[in-house]
């Protein structure tokens, strides 16, 4: 189970931090109408309400337009946190499922982790879909059209529109496509519900990854787990605790690993052995995680060396 943690080193912008979109969000910007506007002012959120983009899809969309965009370039890149989940289905085949409260879609950048073994909790940015109907859009037919016709209130685009028009579907004909994330005051996708019960019942190890848990339902994983099943924590403080997490002088179950995900994960694959098969993706990790990676294989070519040279003195004596 992940949250943003997994993915801050990408360099993917927060909505929900100082500076993020929500702290910087100009209303007066959006092609709204003054009570919309002053209705975003009162609480940013409401750019992305289920019921305001059924009445005017154009400020989510315009919000939405460097992420959706961002997403389709590959401009922030899988983490190293990424990278271990992926690893963890490849070298083990013991991965029943990720459950992602991100909405980045980053983990369809790790090829060889299936798209079947990942729920996007909250959707993903990475595929689109028609709000009235549900139809699934094609992602990239989206991305041209939020291109062409969605403006960039951010002005750093220079070919982009100076005023946004609706994207219409071509299924049902309302101009309700958008990114396939859940929007506020919508329901979560029946995906989610239908496959927990299933995907807990002979869990015998939760991983829970740079996620603060409190945002329901998804936290519930954590108390659905069998009471067998251990539970490990990878964040930089200690949560859970009002969901049964207890990491105690003696846990019987739980382990808390204190730390940035990318940094404890990375120490766990280098303990599993699994440290050469990040080689292949060197090249595709953030700069925070390829500056990690890199120093991890000098600091490994060095134990080598010394090891090598330790036996053939032992060998010369």
């Amino acid at each position: 189970m992940a949250g943003a943690g997994m993915s801050v080193s990408s360099g993917i912008p927060d909505f929900r931090s100082a500076g993020g979109l929500y702290d910087t969000l100009r209303p007066e910007l959006l092609t709204a109408s003054e009570v919309e506007q002053e209705a975003m002012r009162m609480d940013a959120t409401v750019a992305l309400d289920h019921g305001l983009f059924l009445q005017n899809p154009l400020p989510c969309l315009e919000v939405n337009r460097p992420f959706i965009l961002g997403t389709r370039s590959a401009e922030w890149k899988a983490t190293l946190a990424h990278r271990f989940v992926e690893l963890l289905h490849q070298k083990t085949g013991k991965l029943t499922r990720l459950y992602t409260q991100n909405i980045d879609g980053l983990e369809s950048q790790c090829h060889k982790l299936p798209s079947s073994k990942v729920i996007p909790v909250h959707g993903s940015f990475d595929r689109a879909e028609c709000a009235t109907c549900g139809d699934t859009s094609d992602f990239g037919a989206f991305c041209d059209a939020v291109e062409k016709q969605i403006k960039d209130i951010a002005g750093q685009d220079s070919d982009a529109p100076t005023k946004s028009t609706p994207i219409i579907c071509d299924v049902c004909g309302h101009a309700s496509v958008k990114p396939s994330i859940v929007l506020f005051r919508s329901p979560l996708p029946k995906l989610f519900f239908d496959s927990v019960p299933n995907d807990v019942r002979d869990v015998d190890l939760l991983i829970v990854i740079g996620t603060s848990l409190a945002v329901a339902p998804a936290n519930t994983i954590v108390f659905r787990v069998p009471k067998t099943a251990m539970r490990v924590v990878v964040n930089r403080e200690p949560v859970g605790f009002r969901l049964g997490l207890d990491y105690g002088d003696d846990p019987k179950r739980d382990f808390f690993a204190r730390g940035n995900c990318d940094d404890v994960l990375l120490d766990l694959m280098v303990a599993l052995g699994w440290l050469d098969d990040l080689r292949g993706v060197l090249g595709d990790l953030p700069e925070s995680g390829k500056q990690l990676l890199e120093q991890r294989f000098r600091e490994s070519a060095e134990t080598a060396s010394t090891t090598q040279a330790a036996a053939a003195r032992i060998g010369s004596d």
